[in-house]
């Protein structure tokens, strides 16, 4: 149904969308984020690395126009495709100062090279300054926001100090939802002391308030972070390969099939990862993802 795929996936939205190949290439604009420069908190999200889960970004002291150009070179030499989706990845990027947010933004779509805009934040900062900008911006290009949820339930929120409610989380969401603008909610598995029927919870609420897109991500402890520390601590549970790949089999089983994956798993450095160090073969859990739902005959929204 999904090209290649069992399930409902990026890739295959951007070739009907656009009719070849799109690849994204990951932003670092330099900015902050109020759970780490004391505005809410310090430190962020437990696990949160120090390049704010921007590890693949560009470099911050490069120009947004140096980034995308040193990108699509990485690309080129590897595949024969030059349109991108400028993705501004690193900390929390609608958290600045508007004018500048305006400047990077427009330079991004105004590359030549560049034919999609996504933009990754958090839900309790897009106040009604940011909501006109990016209705202007999504009247201009192909246009996605992604917003962290991580889990629907407030005990586990507190616990990895996401720094805001659910309640905020359904204010933003509903915004840019009624105003047309795409969604992409971040859910992951594996949190500490958190259940697998607690997980499934999370995805029948995505299931509830129907986003354009979810990225499921496996929950890996990066060295020094303060999960990490939690983790030394007391030894919380820790997926196995085996039952990670059962439960985003079983993830994909009851996601509404008209929701676009656009992860299913981790995607860790491999200098700073403490576990799990089997997350680090990315290709082979996607294949044994793949082959488990061939084998059981699984399409997402099978339930």
């Amino acid at each position: 149904m999904w090209g290649d795929k069992r399930y409902n996936n990026l890739n295959y939205e951007l070739k009907k969308t656009f009719g070849k190949k799109i690849y994204k290439v990951s932003l670092n604009a330099g900015l902050s984020c109020p759970n780490r420069d004391g505005k809410i908190s310090y430190g962020g999200c437990i696990f949160c690395s120090e390049e704010g889960s921007g590890e693949h970004a560009g470099n911050k002291l490069d120009t947004i126009t140096e980034q995308i150009n040193k990108q699509i070179k990485l690309i080129k030499n590897k595949h024969n495709s030059d349109s991108v989706i400028a993705y501004f990845q690193s900390f929390t990027n609608t958290y600045g100062n508007i004018n500048y947010l305006r400047k990077i933004f427009y330079e991004a779509i105004n590359h030549k090279n560049v034919i999609g805009l996504a933009i990754a934040t958090r839900p309790d900062c897009i106040n009604k300054e940011i909501l006109d900008l990016l209705n202007e911006l999504n009247k201009k290009t192909f246009l996605w926001i992604e917003i962290g949820l991580q889990t629907i339930h407030e005990k586990t929120a507190k616990l990895i100090n996401r720094g805001y409610s659910l309640h905020s989380f359904e204010n933003s969401f509903y915004k840019l939802k009624n105003n047309n603008i795409k969604t992409v909610i971040h859910i992951i598995a594996g949190l500490p002391y958190e259940t697998k029927e607690e997980y499934f919870d999370s995805i029948e609420y995505i299931n509830k308030i129907k986003p354009w897109g979810i990225k499921i991500h496996l929950l890996y402890i990066i060295k020094n972070s303060s999960l990490y520390y939690l983790y030394l601590k007391e030894k919380f549970h820790v997926f196995s390969e085996k039952e990670y790949i059962n439960l985003i089999v079983n993830s994909i089983k009851i996601l509404d099939k008209n929701i676009i994956i656009h992860r299913i798993t981790g995607d860790g450095d491999k200098d700073t990862l403490f576990k799990p160090k089997w997350s680090l073969n990315k290709r082979r859990v996607l294949n044994e993802i793949q082959k488990k739902l061939k084998l059981e005959n699984i399409i997402q929204g099978n339930l």
